[in-house]
């Protein structure tokens, strides 16, 4: 049996939050509104060390949930402000390429995951109600990196415009260093497989 537990946490809630600002920051982006969308990128950061925080230091606010949702929302929001960038000729179209394959990829094994994990019968009811959690997803190290990594190109990506050194050779090397700690994280979670997820039983 599922564990039951209360999806509404603040970690959850912050991650909702970074959901709802990757629209506002692509639309930014595209207006070319890069001193904004600086800010509203900062906002975005500032959510996610916090909702990680929280949810190490009290255990009443860490859900099965989070574990899914917090790197869910970082690739909505890396996914939306790659495509936003390479639209304003910022970032390769390559590398976002890769970068929204191997997210795809990743959100797929996500539903997959909790499809297999859920008791039967299986109903839609209970697949999308974030009460019943079925399953932790742990990322895998060079996962964390590749994060990371991204939003430091985000953030350079961001502030070229702005402090214009948009042909910087810095800025090419860490276009380079990113895609291929992007292969290295896909590759992690096609080596690692099932030791990235941990099933929760009833209690």
């Amino acid at each position: 049996m599922p564990q039951y537990e209360n999806p509404w946490t603040i970690p959850n809630m912050l991650s909702m939050t970074r959901i709802g600002l990757a629209p506002v920051l692509g639309y930014l982006i595209i207006e070319e509104d890069f001193n904004i969308a600086l800010g509203v990128f900062a906002l975005a950061g500032l959510t996610d060390l916090l909702d990680g925080f929280i949810a190490r230091n009290w255990a009443n606010q860490k859900s099965a949930l989070g574990s899914a949702l917090d790197p869910l929302a970082d690739k909505i929001l890396i996914s939306i402000l790659y495509i936003s960038l390479t639209y304003a000729d910022l970032i390769p179209v390559p590398l976002t390429y890769l970068i929204i394959s191997r997210d795809v990829m990743l959100i797929a094994a996500v539903f997959y995951v909790r499809y297999r994990t859920l008791p039967t019968p299986r109903t839609l009811a209970k697949y999308f109600n974030p009460c019943y959690a079925t399953a932790r997803l742990k990322p895998t190290f060079i996962s964390k990196v590749n994060t990371a990594v991204q939003l430091i190109l985000v953030a350079a990506s961001l502030a070229a415009p702005v402090f214009n050194y948009a042909d910087s050779i810095y800025l090419q090397m860490l276009w380079c260093f990113t895609a291929f700690t992007t292969a290295a994280s896909a590759y992690s979670y096609y080596h690692y497989g099932r030791k990235t997820v941990q099933v929760i039983k009833g209690r």
